[in-house]
This record gives structure tokens, C-alpha cells and sequence, in this order.
């Protein structure tokens, strides 16, 4: 099961729900449908939901030239409780005006915390998952901060990179980890860096972090803290997945090995996130928007849905998130109906539906 809330959102004065619905571009299309038909299988959980379409991506700025219009995060300020983010079809080379949507979400809704889920679903629904550790991805700083420049010299083009690593972000991030850790059976956490060669950088989100259990008197005393070096990480997470439960990295190296821990558990068309912040929740599917499939009917909506779930979860409904991962798990465990991702031969919206009849099933 995916509890991984963090410092739930009271519901009880929550006399409605309203959810900004932002597909951007590729198969965020197409599986942002399917998170939305979760939430409405639901709904009778929740107080009255009301969905709002917002605009961003690629797809926008070539529109509108702009990727992220103020409408959208202005509404998203004042309107939302909490949204759903499809997939970003952002280019690989530099295009004047433009910058990633998603990246700018988090930092204007201050989103410090994408929380990444990996866990392995088998047959056997009375053994543990062979896979079951979270990825906890500080969110706003790092290289993903976007400051570049690129300069003519004498030997040629030069380019640089700014990398922001601050102690007051490691050290929210670090504590959302901790709390992750604390609340799980195994109660470990890992350390993520690479210290041992960007002693400054990497050397002051290693000491916030470890500095976090100090400043709270107590409070995660029985949390193990242990340290990886990123690359080590990586090598380990393929090699033996089992030693790990919770692993809290930079921006980078999140990103880098949360994908990489996708190939754990088949796909990621699988693994969902939540963006997260002190006042708003995100949920956003980890892959990307596969232009390749786009349009073609065949995108797992798998990590969409599991990312509602993930939503609602946060937000402190956590009956009706439980019944999605139930109805989640129903499906893939059988191995029956699943997209192409995972070997199958089945459409996202089979997938879907089939999805939506063991929800039916569980609120008749």
C-alpha cells in the first residue's frame, strides 16, 4: 500500500474539493482522464469535487508563447485545493522564452517535496513487496534552479552551471523524510550525495539533513540514518533494492534515481508522485510524455491514477485512496490487463475501466 502522506491536510472544514486538471502535453492527455474518473469512482468519500481545466506545456507556449500562462497559477492560488499534472514535452534544445512548466509550478506554489513511491506488486498478496522504498526529491533548488550561461573563450564555447544547495531547503526536506521514515515499519533512512567530491554543496545537504533529528527533540530518535553515495545508490538499488526504505536526495539525483528505481518494478508507467508543499499537493505521474505513443491509445494510466490516490492520501482521505491502490494492485497483480509497458497488449482506457469496475465493486 502507498501510505506515504505527510502532515495530512485537515478535512473536516473542507466543504468542498476543487481539483485543477493540467494534462499539458503527450499522454498527460490521455492519463490525466483516468486520475480524474478514480477520483469521481470515489467521490461519495469526498466533499462535492469540482474540476477545473488549466492550460501549460509545450503545446501552450507554441500557442500562446508562454508555457505556463499566470492564469493557470492564479487560479491554481486562489481557486484550488489541490491539482493533477500530466506530462511536459519540454525540447532538449534551448528555445527562447521557453522553460518548463512543471519546474516553475513547484517553485511558484512552493512545492519543496516530490514524493516518489516505488513499489513492487506481486500474485502473492500475503508476502511483502520484493520492492518497496520511497524516493524523497528536494524540489526546488539544485541544478534545476536553471541559471546557465554559455560563453565564446579562446579554446571555444563554454558553458556553465549554477548549483544552489541551501541549508533552510535540505533541512524541510530532510524532515519531511524523516517523518516518512518514522511512520514506516523499517523506520531507515538513507542519505543521498556525493560529498566525497562536491564537499560544498552536496557536503551542506548531508549536514542539514543529518542535522534535522537534533532540532526536534527527539522526535526521530528511532529513525536509523544511513548515507549512500549517489552513484553507489544507483549500483545498490539494482543489485539489492531490499536495502532500502527511504532515500532523500537533491533535485538531480531524486530525479535520476527514482526513474532508475521505475525499471525495479516494470515500468514508469507505474510509479506515481505528489508534489507537495506546506498549503498544496500535486500529483503527477513520474514518466515523461512519450511522444512516441502519444495519441495512440496505448499510454499506462497506472501511475495517473496511483498518483490521485496519492493526492487524496495527503490531503487525509485516506479510505478512498486506500480503495484505489486496492483496486490498482487487483489489477496488476493478475498480470491480465496491462498495457504494452508491462508486456501486455491492453489500451489505456481497458486499463481504465478495468480499473473502475473493481471500484464500483468495492462501494456497492
Amino acid at each position: 500500500m502507498f501510505r506515504t502522506a505527510v502532515r495530512s491536510m485537515a478535512t473536516s472544514a473542507r466543504s468542498s474539493l476543487t481539483i485543477g486538471l493540467i494534462p499539458a502535453d503527450g499522454i498527460g492527455r490521455e492519463v490525466i482522464p483516468a486520475a480524474k474518473e478514480a477520483i469521481l469512482a470515489v467521490q461519495s468519500e469526498l466533499p462535492p469535487v469540482k474540476f477545473i481545466d488549466l492550460l501549460a506545456g509545450w503545446d501552450t507556449f507554441t500557442r500562446t508563447g508562454t508555457a505556463l500562462p499566470s492564469e493557470t497559477v492564479q487560479i491554481l492560488k486562489d481557486e484550488c485545493d489541490c491539482a493533477l499534472f500530466g506530462s511536459v514535452s519540454s525540447p532538449s534544445r534551448k528555445v527562447a522564452g521557453y522553460s518548463s512548466p512543471i519546474v516553475a509550478l513547484r517553485k511558484e506554489l512552493d512545492l519543496y517535496a516530490n514524493i516518489r513511491p516505488v513499489v513492487s506488486v506481486s500474485a502473492d498478496t500475503t508476502a511483502p513487496p520484493a520492492v518497496d522504498l520511497i524516493v524523497v526529491r528536494e524540489n526546488t533548488e539544485c541544478l534545476y534552479v536553471k541559471e546557465e550561461t554559455l560563453t565564446q573563450t579562446e579554446r571555444g564555447k563554454e558553458a556553465r552551471a549554477t548549483r544552489l544547495i541551501t541549508e533552510r531547503a535540505s533541512t524541510r526536506i530532510g524532515k519531511i523524510a524523516f517523518e516518512l521514515a518514522k511512520a514506516r515499519p523499517r523506520k531507515l533512512l538513507h542519505i543521498i550525495h556525493k560529498s566525497n567530491v562536491l564537499s560544498v554543496t552536496d557536503g551542506l545537504f548531508r549536514e542539514s539533513v543529518r542535522a534535522v533529528p537534533a532540532a526536534s527533540d527527539g522526535q526521530f530518535d528511532q529513525v536509523d540514518i544511513q548515507e549512500q553515495l549517489v552513484d553507489s545508490a544507483v549500483y545498490r538499488l539494482f543489485r539489492e533494492p531490499e536495502i532500502f526504505d527511504v532515500m532523500v536526495a537533491p533535485n538531480l539525483y531524486g530525479d535520476i534515481i527514482s526513474d532508475a528505481a521505475a525499471a525495479l518494478v516494470g515500468s514508469l508507467g507505474v510509479i506515481p508522485s505528489i508534489n507537495a508543499g506546506d498549503d498544496f499537493v500535486m500529483g503527477e505521474p513520474v514518466h515523461g510524455s512519450a511522444p512516441d505513443i502519444a495519441g495512440k491509445g496505448i499510454a499506462n494510466p497506472i501511475a495517473s491514477i496511483r498518483s490521485a490516490a496519492l493526492m487524496l492520501r495527503h490531503l487525509g482521505y485516506t479510505s478512498p485512496a486506500d480503495k484505489i491502490d486496492e483496486a490498482v494492485n487487483e489489477t496488476l497483480a493478475p498480470a491480465q490487463v496491462l498495457t504494452a509497458d508491462l508486456g501486455g497488449k491492453s489500451s489505456t482506457s481497458q486499463v481504465t475501466a478495468h480499473v473502475m469496475g473493481l471500484l464500483q465493486k468495492k462501494y456497492a
